[in-house]
């Protein structure tokens, strides 16, 4: 690949990522007045999990103005899909020309904070520092199935990179509607993945999040993991009929472990099939700290085996956290099928980096906010 067309690629990666970020705003009203009343009017078309499953080849082509909602992105990294836009013709632009000079001054702005470079003169600026600047092409790396990403983790990764990978999770049982409101309003602002609540909240959060990017995501079987399968999968049906579009179930801890396998795989199997028959995700929690790596490895297996989407590592509520140990065992065994979510224990950006670096492709935390910020 020559230089300059390297230069390009990455110009309008940066440019569509300005772009996107100014509709959000504008669609949640944070850009005031008539300044973009042609994208408001107009809309754009959204890419989603469904689109993502219609596909029987290894490329969706998309509109050169589309949407891509994170679970749509999970979706094809899984199923080995890669997503290009359709270019546009000669002298074609999806905006007005007031839009396009503000985009353009956007984007020239973000080339200089980030590189000190313009947006023509950015080519493989990340050097060595790949998670800090291109923490997006290191998760395609880590679901290729690398288990370790060499960095300097002193420098952490840019906050938008980050945040688009966070779960910001508020399950605790004393949250108010006050408080759910609030981490809806941090996750719309940061662009984090998801809002994960308890699944009373998850009508509220729907609400909360509609127009924006942000999925809603909730619990089942939290955070015990002991409840029967029909009960999980009544609590899925009625949560992706509230709107939840993420399910993270914790998996039978107890029959895991009493290797009473065909168990747990019937229930993983009931939580999955009432999640992606409404296009819902499915994170299957090991609570890892409960586990052997025997049983973490063989958790991983039936997951991936039963039709989960990810496996994630904790409640949050358990002896322990995520450790990146576990992380890339969990990335070992399930190789690129799957997406895997670092939870509990995660309350700064340099954790963050490290489950990251590790092989996770989402983090679970109450602490979104400090860890975009580089608190």
């Amino acid at each position: 690949m020559s230089d300059e067309k390297h230069r390009s690629i990455t110009g309008a990666d940066l440019r569509n990522l300005v772009q996107q970020t100014v509709y959000r705003l504008r669609v949640q009203g944070q850009i005031s007045g008539g300044l973009l009343p042609a994208i408001s009017a107009r809309g754009r078309p959204t890419i989603t999990v469904d689109d993502v499953d219609a596909i029987t080849g290894a490329r969706l082509q998309a509109p050169a103005d589309a949407l891509i909602t994170p679970a749509a992105q999970d979706r094809a990294r899984e199923r080995g899909i890669e997503i290009t836009y359709t270019p546009l013709t000669a002298g074609e632009s999806p905006l007005s020309p007031e839009e396009e000079a503000l985009i353009a001054a956007l984007t020239r702005q973000l080339a200089a904070d980030i590189s000190g470079q313009t947006e023509d003169e950015i080519a493989c600026w990340c050097r060595t520092d790949c998670l800090t600047k291109c923490a997006d092409r290191v998760v395609t790396i880590a679901n290729a199935g690398a288990d370790r990403i060499g960095l300097e983790v002193s420098t952490p990764p840019s906050s938008d990179a980050i945040a688009s990978l966070i779960d910001h999770t508020l399950l605790k049982p004393e949250a108010t509607e006050a408080d759910i409101v609030r981490i809806c309003r941090e996750a719309v602002d940061y662009g984090f993945a998801s809002v994960c609540v308890n699944p009373y909240y998850v009508p509220l959060v729907v609400d909360m999040l509609r127009g924006s990017q942000v999925l809603p995501c909730t619990v089942v079987g939290f955070p015990l993991g002991a409840s029967m399968p029909e009960a999980k999968a009544f609590e899925t049906a009625r949560a992706v009929r509230d709107g939840a579009q993420e399910i993270d179930m914790v998996i039978n801890i107890g029959a895991l472990k009493s290797k009473r396998y065909d168990w747990v795989r019937h229930d993983i199997e009931q939580v999955a099939t009432n999640s992606h028959k409404s296009g819902a995700i499915v994170k299957v929690i090991l609570e890892t700290a409960l586990l052997t790596d025997e049983e973490k490895i063989i958790g991983c297996e039936i997951s991936r085996d039963t039709g989960a989407d990810f496996v994630k590592t904790s409640t949050g509520f358990g002896p322990g956290g995520a450790t990146t140990d576990d992380v890339a065992l969990m990335r070992r065994v399930v190789g690129t099928k799957l997406g895997i979510k670092a939870s509990g224990g995660i309350s700064n950006r340099e954790t963050a980096v490290q489950m990251v670096a590790a092989g996770a492709t989402r983090i679970g935390a109450s602490a979104g906010v400090r860890i975009t910020r580089g608190l």
